[in-house]
């Protein structure tokens, strides 16, 4: 809910793509005053995540000032901040007021909020959500909205399409933060058929030749949802344990 809120309170506000930028703390009172009565942390941090490349493979949010980063430092405060929504975001709304879902009342029974939103775009499968509710859980992996709408359209044709044929087109996780899956096919068959597994991801690296019989290597890619100054705080810990003996020395 407080996504779907945060994106129809900007669309109201009118901070379409081609506008200019507003304060994020006028949206925060827009989505509180009206839709979400809880508090601004709540508001804020779900606006934060959405303008963040590294937590969405496609951002809803264009953000401008300081969101944070992939090391875990926190946003500034919604004072300080600017957005507007990505171009991606209005296919999310497209056609509100054209009758599309239904509407329900606010809180104070003042307002009226859409009970789910058009999306004209495969947001859950492309942007992955993660949840807990009441004896459930997801964590839904981000894909590639290209597959996606593939298999989308075979599904129209063949609405009883097995599981192995709708993965020769969506290949599997699309990570914002790339990486190397590494699960064996028959693994991925099993999650995506009984919804029960998971995505083993690793870095993505190179090795730089410095001569002498020495060599760096170089990291360009993360698992998804990884600190990287964690990763780096773990990487220094097992050198100076000597468990990494063939390791000198690590950088950022």
């Amino acid at each position: 809910p407080s996504n779907r809120r945060v994106l129809y309170a900007m669309r109201e506000l009118g901070l379409l793509h081609n506008r200019p930028y507003s304060k994020c703390a006028k949206v925060v009172g827009e989505v509180l005053g009206k839709y979400h009565p809880h508090g601004d942390a709540s508001v804020y941090d779900t606006l934060v995540r959405m303008a963040q490349d590294f937590a969405m493979r496609y951002p809803l949010i264009d953000g401008q000032g300081n969101f944070g980063s992939i090391d875990g430092d926190p946003a500034a405060a919604y004072r300080y901040t600017e957005c507007r929504l990505m171009e991606i975001a209005e296919e999310l709304l497209r056609d509100l007021d054209k009758n599309t879902v239904d509407f329900q009342p606010n809180f104070d029974e003042k307002e009226h909020e859409p009970v789910v939103l058009p999306a004209a775009f495969p947001n859950m499968l492309a942007n992955g959500a993660n949840g807990i509710a009441v004896g459930m859980a997801t964590s839904i992996p981000p894909h590639n909205p290209a597959e996606l709408i593939d298999a989308c359209l075979h599904l129209i044709k063949a609405p009883n399409a097995r599981t192995e044929t709708l993965l020769g087109f969506v290949k599997g996780p699309d990570f914002p933060t790339g990486g190397v899956l590494i699960e064996s096919a028959e693994a991925m068959i099993e999650a995506y058929a009984t919804g029960r597994g998971g995505f083993r991801l690793r870095a993505r690296w190179t090795t730089e030749d410095l001569g002498r019989g020495r060599y760096q290597i170089v990291v360009t890619e993360i698992p998804f949802q990884v600190q990287k100054s964690k990763l780096i705080e773990r990487i220094a810990e097992l050198i100076q344990t000597k468990k990494l003996p063939a390791v000198a020395d690590i950088r950022d």
